[in-house]
């Protein structure tokens, strides 16, 4: 059970326990400070100087390393991006009846803005930065923030006309009064299952992005996931799906013809890009511009800013990032590939012969059908990391016997020049999480780059 409060049944003065002082935490934390509250911040590791040091300036009081009883000293309990129910501080304030605030639900009262929210499994960033690249192009005045990097409590009172949100589950799920003007969700596939519980919970918690779009807005999604959301969600909101092809321009819906992105809105048929003017690789990069597209269509921008937009926004790093090529062999750089879904959709939509490096510390999914994918789309395949040896046997699983247990990205990388012909692409994609090797995936795919670039003495400009 959850037990929420609003921001503003808080008066001033009263006590809020900000958790986590992370990117979102040290927002938040300095938000409700400079909003008359008196804040404790608690972190169960350590606080960077730079944090400690912001928070003296203000008069912030923290712990580090550890929640005390201090902690739950407190009018409402505010958490920071990523705190899931069954931490123990959330257990013992929703025992203790304790209010549990969420960081969008404790920030969207301070925030000015029209809001574009977009969540989903894999794509978010992509969707979320060119929304605000086509913006931008377009005139408006926005910023792309939430877990794109820039916490959102940093936008409190700005004068932006749009903000774009990149929006995970773990936020949603604890949000009840947030609300956006148009939101999309990219696709859902089974992510984060240790923190959800179940696929069902990380679905509903993904979709109640709609739930909490205003009546009036727009909610863009795959339309094999629409009758699904509005069986659970009941919402009166006007949904516009991604179809992919059709032939037709019945209702609404985003779809591919003569190889152009069109918008079908109220059976208007609208014609918003040429395919040709996007330079992102794969067709899971095409699903992210369309999605992109008809925000900025329902935002206000022209069929002609929409396509010019398109045209000049590049490939975010390590998302199908292109790092060099050489002696005819292009070496690709999608370290943002965590999971088995991004790494099938890669595969997918990479054309010609692929060599793939993949492993990493796993999530618990099932690799059959990541084994599946490449057996039928690759030449080799190279692995690393913890989960090296559980892919091995789901590739053997599948009778794929050309793969290479190595121990390092530079026995990986080098492994694949010798294995790779011209017109061969090699392909960083891991289907996991980089945390048995490096910091982060940027780490990862930035380790990768800087290995590609001195095998092949070339370095992208």
């Amino acid at each position: 059970m959850k037990i929420t409060t609003k921001v503003k049944d808080l008066k001033t003065g009263s006590k809020v326990t900000i958790v986590g002082a992370g990117v979102s935490g040290r927002a938040l934390a300095l938000l409700a400070a400079r909003s008359g509250f008196s804040v404790f911040v608690t972190d169960r590791t350590s606080i960077s100087q730079e944090t400690q040091e912001e928070f003296k300036k203000d008069g912030i009081k923290y712990e580090e390393d550890g929640h005390t009883e201090k902690a739950l000293e407190t009018d409402a309990l505010v958490l920071s991006s990523g705190i899931p129910p069954k931490s123990p501080i959330v257990k013992d304030a929703i025992n203790r009846g304790i209010p549990i605030v969420g960081e969008l639900d404790f920030v969207f009262p301070y925030i000015q803005s029209k809001v574009i929210g977009v969540t989903g499994t894999n794509g978010k960033t992509t969707t979320t930065s060119l929304i605000s690249h086509l913006l931008k192009e377009g005139g408006f005045k926005v910023e792309a923030v939430g877990n794109i990097g820039n916490a959102l409590a940093d936008y409190a009172f700005s004068d932006y006309e749009w903000l774009v949100v990149e929006v995970s589950s773990f936020q949603l799920y604890w949000s009840e009064r947030a609300s956006f003007d148009i939101s999309v969700i990219t696709n859902i596939v089974p992510d984060h299952l240790d923190w959800h519980g179940s696929y069902e919970e990380y679905f509903m918690a993904k979709t109640k992005i709609f739930k909490l779009t205003n009546d009036k807005g727009i909610g863009i999604c795959q339309a094999s996931d629409m009758d699904k959301i509005k069986e659970m969600l009941r919402t009166r909101l006007r949904i516009i799906p991604f179809v992919g092809k059709r032939t037709n321009c019945t209702g609404d819906g985003i779809f591919f013809e003569d190889k152009s992105c069109m918008l079908c809105d109220n059976s208007n048929k609208i014609k918003l890009f040429n395919l040709k003017k996007v330079n992102l690789i794969g067709a899971h990069n095409l699903e992210n511009a369309s999605m992109s597209a008809a925000v900025g269509y329902y935002a206000g921008l022209s069929p002609q800013l929409i396509e010019s937009g398109i045209e000049t926004f590049k490939a975010l790093p390590h998302r199908c990032e292109e790092v060099v090529q050489f002696s005819g062999v292009r070496f690709v750089n999608d370290s943002k590939g965590t999971n088995v879904a991004a790494t099938v959709a890669a595969l997918n939509s990479i054309e010609g012969k692929i060599i793939i490096i993949l492993g990493g510390k796993g999530k618990g999914e099932e690799y059959t059908a990541l084994a599946e994918a490449v057996k039928q789309r690759t030449e080799a395949a190279v692995l690393i990391g913890e989960e090296k040896f559980k892919l091995a046997e789901a590739l053997m699983q599948k009778s794929y016997s050309n793969f290479h247990v190595v121990d390092t990205m530079e026995e990986a990388v080098k492994k694949a020049v010798r294995l790779a012909s011209p017109g061969v692409t090699i392909l960083l994609s891991p289907a996991c999480t980089s945390w048995d090797m490096y910091k982060s995936y940027k780490a990862r795919g930035e380790h990768f780059r800087k290995i590609v670039e001195e095998i092949t003495g070339q370095q992208k400009g």
